[in-house]
């Protein structure tokens, strides 16, 4: 039985800075400031963490560009714009353990001698962006950010609403946003290590990875290293919904099988897909429901883990009319920059509508094909490269007959 690591305080919310402290809180930034920069780093680079956002881009290699960067004004961001479909772990954990998050906010902020942090946080998560604001500000009055910031001064954390827009969501638009303009992503290189917000370098992690980094201080890199597989040490959180009888937020360590997560969820025995990685994942099959949940075992089936979403469907559900909304959602939060991704969206969804009323099967889906290619290699950022993976593995289920024609 795996006893809680991230969600450890989920029965006893440390909301506020006593509680947290009492309950072993603050030991990493402790531990940090112990060691210095350099060496912090390089424990989170031992660690093996990558981000758990979907991207899976190691931790430590992030931070050592930009605690090496020659410009001496730097910046974290904490990417709290959580508007991944069927993700809402990133709420919960801000919700149980604000103080964890923000711990980690403040070790990321020593260890690559960032001047400032902003929060960036979705703008429906109103109870979420004031309770950061207010521990925030508690660990600003007990001195906890004296000395993080530039020149020996007290560290200036800033929280942001969220645009409101899912391309926010990407850290190029997410820079944007937090200086005052449209939300729209940005080609690189140059990558936000050398040129992030206002052009500075940055460093910028989403809240479930960041929530990690307190306990690798505290308890060792090789601690992490100890849960989940060799490729993918740790743990991860998964939002699970849909046909399930307990839709929630589950923690588990890397490499456990997704039917052991679709038994905690109550999930039903006859479930016809499930959706994996969120809106821009992948379908997944009930032969495949013995996968390991971790990055390569993942890869090996053609899905991704993505943001951690899981949503469940059983055998009533039409799946082409899933994809179908799917193509409604991606063709309404496209920004328009790049044609492939505005135009490709909207003729993308134009044809999903057809399939999801019965017309045009075999010609649609060619065509949703050949779509799905220029899109994934001619458009700018993610959303773009990836609107047609959930459509591409439907079809693909088709041709080899695990659905309904």
């Amino acid at each position: 039985m795996h006893s809680p690591v991230l969600l450890r305080r989920q029965d006893a919310p440390a909301r506020d800075l006593e509680a947290y402290i009492a309950s072993g809180g603050l030991a990493g930034l402790k531990k940090a400031r112990e060691i210095g920069p350099e060496e912090t780093v390089r424990m989170v680079t031992d660690s093996g963490l990558v981000g758990r956002g979907g991207a899976g881009f190691p931790t430590g290699r992030k931070w050592e560009s930009v605690r090496t960067a020659k410009d001496p004004e730097r910046y974290f961001v904490l990417n709290a714009d959580e508007s991944e479909p069927g993700t809402f772990k990133d709420r919960q954990m801000i919700d149980v353990d604000p103080f964890l998050v923000l711990e980690g906010v403040l070790i990321a902020c020593f260890a690559t001698h960032a001047t400032r942090a902003y929060i960036y946080v979705r703008g429906e998560y109103r109870r979420e962006a004031d309770l950061l604001q207010r521990c925030a500000a508690e660990l600003g009055a007990a001195g906890y950010l004296d000395g993080l910031g530039p020149e020996g001064h007290a560290l200036a954390i800033e929280v942001r609403h969220g645009g409101g827009a899912y391309i926010c969501g990407e850290e190029t638009a997410l820079f944007r946003s937090i200086e005052g303009y449209r939300g729209e992503p940005m080609s690189k290189p140059p990558f936000p290590t050398v040129a992030g917000l206002f052009r500075k370098p940055t460093a910028i992690n989403n809240v479930e990875t960041i929530a990690n980094v307190p306990d690798i201080m505290s308890r060792g890199a090789a601690w992490l290293r100890s849960l989940g597989t060799e490729r993918s040490p740790g743990v991860k959180l998964y939002s699970v919904s849909g046909h399930v009888g307990r839709p929630g937020v589950y923690e588990l360590p890397f490499g456990v099988p997704l039917r052991e997560l679709l038994d905690l969820a109550g999930a039903q025995q006859d479930l016809q897909a499930i959706l994996l990685g969120g809106a821009a994942g992948t379908f997944v099959f009930p032969q495949d429901f013995d996968m390991p949940l971790s990055y390569e075992g993942a890869q090996q089936r053609h899905a991704t883990l993505g943001s951690g979403a899981l949503i469940a469907f059983d055998h009533e559900t039409n799946l082409w009319r899933v994809a179908e909304r799917l193509g409604s959602f991606f063709a309404h939060e496209s920004c328009g920059q790049c044609v492939p991704c505005r135009v490709g969206t909207r003729r993308q969804h134009e044809m999903l509508e057809a399939l999801a009323e019965g017309d045009g099967r075999g010609s649609e889906r060619d065509l949703l094909v050949r779509l799905s290619q220029v899109m994934t290699d001619a458009s700018i950022c993610g959303l773009g490269q990836t609107a047609s993976t959930a459509v591409r593995s439907l079809i693909d289920a088709e041709t080899k007959g695990l659905l309904a024609v």
